[in-house]
């Protein structure tokens, strides 16, 4: 029970988990904007919008009375918007732009693999809150059905490389790189693959050398992006001649997975394994750490209320966004208290590392409102509405998996494009498998009936003016290739599951030249 006695001493951690579960979502929210204001109230931007005026709303009797004057006086803005405005002024050293102090590290994000680099601001206080929301996530395992041992174990962490590169008067890297740089004292213990590897910044030398020292290690836990932990395993049993990974770490329990849906990877995940373990969802984007899965009987996540992050939420429809996932201006924002369950909204941050009313880019459904749990559905750039069939990234993985199991056949990546067909529209998936290639006309066929279940609109516009699902089957090292071309290979780098526009164009003309 080793990592667990380390946290059980940090008794505030319990007392921040135990807020939570007994202080309603709206009151804890109101309290985090208020901190957050009273904070930045006299950074560049806390002048700029009068925090001070914003912070004197809280007094009101009325309920909403201060989120109306935050909403009203800030704009709703994406990362070029804030960027322009403020944080190229912090990554040209000024100080108190955003939040107190200087900025001394940007994680670097695209969160696709052809989209130009972003950086996003990672302050003292948002590694601090990182690290709080680990602890709660750990703490939550006793909820499990673990081995008292298992917590004795290590913990492998398969992320960027904690050689950040420095860049006058701040660090650049990966989110994963700088967290695991920044870990404590006490947890190096449990922490794997070490300082030394961690540092390499050339993936295909980190996993050869993770292979190579895998059963030197006791490993309980692993955490990463699904498609890089999967080559990671198959490479160390492939190297130890060994059947299942439970081979090499027998006491391996639990895998902690986010960034991409798991749903695609877990019929090839479990070939990987002697025996079940327990899969966890998190929530970590380079924003900020969202949500975790805190409860076994639930697939959702619950947010993190109380720990740095005011959150908001613009009902991810047609009257607030345009056919590419643009906003549009007239778009309204609402608090936690006022969403509803089973619909798709947008999320905003502001938190302590200087985003305000940013638009992440990512799209949850509430799947119990009480509790604030939530499901990621997709990105508001990645879906597919060419002519109304709304089709999200959710409803992508849910059909593949149905599709995948009833086939028998592995997928490993996919992505698909939204294209003209004739004077109408089709679809055009690329789905990258593992072993022999299935037949792509009966995937198609299969693919598109489980759409049609899932979702109405789909089934409306395929009578219509959807004509058409065509369906390549490739191996999934094509899309590795691709990234790697692009260089975004491993760590938190994910292949976007929706192409559109020039991007479209990227990949097809590099699949001709690799099968020319």
């Amino acid at each position: 029970m080793a990592i667990l006695g380390n946290l059980l001493k940090k008794g505030i951690r319990i007392r921040e988990s135990l807020e939570q579960e007994y202080t309603s979502p709206f009151d804890l929210q109101k309290n985090e904007l208020r901190k957050l204001l009273i904070s930045a109230r006299n950074t560049a931007i806390g002048k700029d919008y009068d925090f001070k005026s914003i912070l004197k709303e809280f007094r009101s009797s009325s309920e909403d009375e201060f989120y109306d004057a935050y909403s009203e006086s800030l704009p709703i803005v994406d990362y070029d918007a804030l960027y322009s405005s403020y944080w190229q002024r912090t990554r040209a050293g000024e100080k108190n732009v955003c939040w107190p102090g200087e900025v001394k590290y940007y994680a670097l994000s695209s969160g696709t693999s052809g989209a130009p680099t972003k950086y996003i601001p990672v302050t003292k206080d948002m590694l601090r809150a990182i690290q709080r929301t680990g602890v709660r996530q750990i703490l939550s395992l006793s909820r499990h059905d673990l081995s008292a041992d298992v917590f004795s174990k290590g913990i492998l962490m398969l992320g960027g490389s904690t050689h950040l590169n420095q860049n006058g008067s701040y660090f650049e890297g990966d989110l994963s790189g700088i967290t695991a740089s920044q870990i404590p004292f006490w947890f190096q213990h449990f922490y794997k693959p070490g300082k030394k590897i961690a540092k390499t910044r050339e993936w295909d030398k980190k996993l050869d050398d993770i292979m190579l020292n895998a059963h030197k290690w006791d490993i309980g836990f692993v955490v990463g992006v699904p498609a890089w932990i999967q080559i990671m395993m198959e490479k160390i049993i492939a190297h130890h001649g060994v059947n299942h990974i439970h081979e090499i770490w027998p006491n391996l329990s639990v895998y902690v997975h986010g960034g991409v849906s798991f749903e695609p990877y877990k019929k090839s995940f479990s070939k990987l394994l002697g025996h079940p373990i327990s899969y966890i969802e998190t929530y970590l984007a380079s924003e900020g750490f969202v949500a975790f899965q805190a409860d076994p009987q639930s697939s959702s996540m619950r947010m993190v209320l109380n720990n740095g992050l005011f959150y908001e939420f613009i009902p991810f429809t047609d009257e607030n966004f345009d056919a590419d996932g643009n906003l549009k201006e007239q778009a309204k924002a609402c608090m936690i208290h006022q969403v509803e369950e089973n619909k798709e909204y947008a999320l905003l941050l502001s938190t302590c590392a200087g985003t305000w009313r940013y638009m992440i880019g990512d799209t949850i459904k509430f799947t119990n409102k009480l509790r604030s749990e939530i499901k990621i559905t997709g990105r508001t750039k990645h879906f597919l509405s060419l002519c109304g069939e709304h089709l999200s990234v959710e409803n992508m993985n849910q059909a593949l998996q149905l599709v995948s199991e009833e086939m028998d056949f592995e997928v490993k990546e996919f992505t698909v494009c939204g294209i003209p067909h004739g004077s109408l529209f089709a679809h055009h998936w690329y789905i990258g498998v593992r072993g022999e290639l299935p037949d792509p006309d009966s995937i198609s066929r299969l693919l598109d009936q489980k759409l049609k279940e899932l979702n109405d609109d789909y089934a409306v516009e395929r009578k219509a003016a959807l004509k058409e699902i065509f369906v390549d089957v490739l191996p999934a090292s094509r899309f590795y290739d691709f990234m790697e071309l692009k260089g975004k290979v491993g760590g938190q780098n994910k292949f976007p599951r929706v192409l559109k526009k020039e991007k479209v164009t990227e990949w097809q003309d590099f699949l001709a030249n690799k099968i020319g």
